[in-house]
């Protein structure tokens, strides 16, 4: 066996895009959100805790609205993990065709806030977020985040 010495190995490329399929049920709201934080971690990215945290909560907003609102049409979505060198990328896929807005909601409801917390993390971050159609007439609702939001 030959020793390599002092050479250090060269380390693993955090970069890459990931995508997988889940079914538009509940359970697949906190199983995006874990297959999501487990993903970064195998992969070694260098995300920042609190744009990690941040992520995962945008996981989750988008995977729950997929549930209550495009599951009819949608019965299967897509989640897809791009990074980059110095970014992060998730996005969220249904068949649905409703393009959703985020709205200004009335404080007294108790839900249809999703949108404007993705949209002020995403500001916070200094990222981006947008909605998109596909070519299929569903839509993918994606945000983009900095590693780091001090570089």
């Amino acid at each position: 066996m030959e020793s390599r010495g002092s050479v250090p190995a060269r380390p693993v490329s955090y970069e890459g895009v990931w995508r997988f399929t889940a079914p538009a049920v509940d359970v697949s709201v906190p199983q995006a959100r874990h297959a999501v934080r487990d993903l970064l971690n195998r992969q070694g990215v260098p995300v920042d805790d609190d744009i990690a945290d941040g992520l995962l909560l945008i996981v989750s907003e988008l995977v729950t609205n997929v549930v209550k609102h495009a599951a009819l049409l949608s019965p299967e979505f897509a989640v897809e993990v791009a990074v980059g060198k110095g970014w992060v990328r998730v996005s969220v896929e249904d068949n649905h065709p409703y393009r959703p807005t985020a709205l200004v909601t009335d404080h007294g409801q108790t839900g249809g806030r999703g949108l404007l917390l993705i949209r002020e993390i995403t500001r916070e971050a200094g990222g981006a977020c947008d909605v998109e159609h596909t070519a299929g007439g569903g839509k993918i609702i994606w945000a983009a985040l900095p590693l780091d939001p001090r570089r």
